[in-house]
């Protein structure tokens, strides 16, 4: 009997932030863990062009770092691939000049990158709240106010596709304003959906998204954004959620690297992204503690 009923309260901690009697009855009780957008242009921590631009340079520099993966995507774009090598040859130097390692191309992990690229890594670990299960922490280095330091992964729903048996027992939903749901479930039905999506998208060489924030070594050391928990009364918010549309110019090269797929192959429309952005100054071991709550009024 305690074993089921210590399984109850933790399904109804993952649910409770969806049941609509319990969000009505905690609103006014809960305020700090809201997030109030006036209008739905205002939902902006940071803007636009600043979110793309930390995109850019991170994916930038993982594609630099794994340069001798990419020969067959350079081969068939002869525009970029001398500002690559010139790139490459740059960040040759450098690695050459601070290591002892003269033999080859000496390849960083993708945390390493981030790192030398934006100054911090972050990382899921056990979080600080009790029987909150895994959280996310900045590990190494310092996120200033206004960084992008996380990206919420996932399948991307548009109104009306069908979630509902991806959505049983699963925490992982995120909502945006517009209703376009984000699947960042890394298991079960959820991961299947997202890896069919994911193959059925890729053009030769070119793949369309990124598979590896479904499994334990991640090629995108941003898209651990799912596992950030919801602030409280004790651990206030110190990331927000932002959401982001992906522009038709993003490099074609580079999407190997954004942790999000549509569920609808033939809606054409721009990708949906979710970045998490942080609200204050965040120290290396800090937690990162976000709002569930959006209420646009």
């Amino acid at each position: 009997a305690a074993a089921m009923l210590r399984e109850l309260r933790r399904r109804w901690g993952s649910y409770k932030y969806r049941f609509v009697p319990w969000l009505a009855l905690n609103l006014r009780r809960q305020r700090r863990t809201l997030r109030y957008v006036p209008e739905s242009s205002q939902d902006k921590i940071i803007a636009d062009e600043d979110v793309f631009e930390t995109l850019l340079k991170t994916f930038k520099a993982l594609f630099i770092n794994d340069f001798s993966r990419q020969a067959d995507i350079l081969a068939l774009l002869p525009e970029v691939r001398c500002q690559y090598l010139e790139l490459f040859t740059v960040e040759q130097k450098r690695s050459k000049a601070n290591s002892c390692n003269h033999q080859g191309q000496h390849v960083l992990s993708p945390e390493e990158v981030l790192f030398n690229t934006l100054g911090f890594t972050v990382g899921r670990d056990r979080s600080s709240l009790v029987s909150a299960g895994t959280g996310v922490f900045v590990t190494k280095g310092f996120a200033p106010k206004g960084t992008v330091v996380s990206m919420y992964p996932g399948t991307v729903y548009r109104k009306h596709e069908p979630i509902f048996f991806q959505s049983l027992g699963n925490p992982f939903i995120f909502r945006c304003i517009d209703g376009i749901l984000i699947d960042g479930n890394d298991k079960g039905l959820s991961r299947s959906v997202y890896r069919s999506c994911s193959r059925r998208d890729q053009l030769g060489p070119f793949q369309m998204s990124d598979e590896s924030w479904l499994t334990t070594t991640l090629q995108n050391p941003l898209a651990v954004g799912q596992y950030v928990n919801n602030c409280s009364h004790e651990k206030a918010a110190n990331v927000c959620y932002q959401e982001f549309d992906v522009p038709g110019h993003f490099p074609v090269e580079l999407k190997q690297y954004l942790p999000n797929i549509v569920y609808s192959h033939d809606i054409e429309s721009r990708l949906r992204c979710v970045v998490l952005v942080t609200l204050r100054d965040i120290k290396q071991g800090e937690e990162l503690f976000s709002n569930y709550y959006t209420v646009v009024s």
